[in-house]
């Protein structure tokens, strides 16, 4: 069964009582054996549900009038009575849980906003900045130009072009997020 899923289905001429055993008994081998195969996992809650519409049909057979030639079936408890149904009560609630975790996570993510550190501070032309990373990689921060981690001083590129010696910053820490600032040296 970890490789192979079946489909049971049961028909004949049945009384409600003889109908309501047989559904309880096979919904309850569902409960148990139905989760074993990968797919399983996403198939048995959809077919627990697609039994539920079996039920109401067994529900709307009447009552037997008289006793037929063997006694009816004896129902058995309930499905949520049975060691089967409490069983099966695991990967549901495994399953609800996944189901509910999601949103809940979502909502927790949208509350809090993510992260607290901007990826990407904005620099503005005359200040100073850090880059925390080896060129070319940027992970610039902005720095007091009197503070000794300054290293690069924020200049606005001449016709589109830095000078020589300058770095081309990343347009992401542009007010705008896309305008290329020059940084240069402070230090040698």
């Amino acid at each position: 069964m970890l490789v192979l899923m079946r489909f049971l289905r049961r028909e004949g001429v049945l009384c409600r009582t003889c109908a309501l055993a047989t559904f309880r008994d096979m919904q309850a081998d569902t409960m148990v054996l139905g989760w074993w195969g990968p797919l399983s996992l996403l198939i048995t809650p959809v077919t627990l549900l697609t039994n539920l519409g079996a039920l109401s049909g067994i529900r709307r057979v009447p009552e037997p009038a008289a006793p037929g030639f063997r006694p009816p079936l004896n129902p058995g408890k309930p499905l949520f009575k049975r060691p089967a149904g409490i069983l099966a009560l695991i990967p549901l609630g495994l399953l609800g849980l996944a189901l509910l975790a999601i949103p809940v996570l979502m909502v927790i993510g949208a509350l809090t906003g993510g992260s607290d550190t901007d990826p990407h501070p904005t620099l503005t032309v005359g200040s100073c900045a850090r880059n925390d990373t080896n060129w070319p990689a940027q992970s610039l921060q902005p720095e007091p130009c009197d503070s000794a981690a300054a290293e690069l001083r924020v200049a606005e590129p001449a016709a589109g072009e830095c000078p020589p010696g300058d770095y081309l910053a990343y347009p992401e820490y542009s007010e705008n997020g896309s305008t290329s600032l020059c940084l240069r040296p402070l230090k040698g």
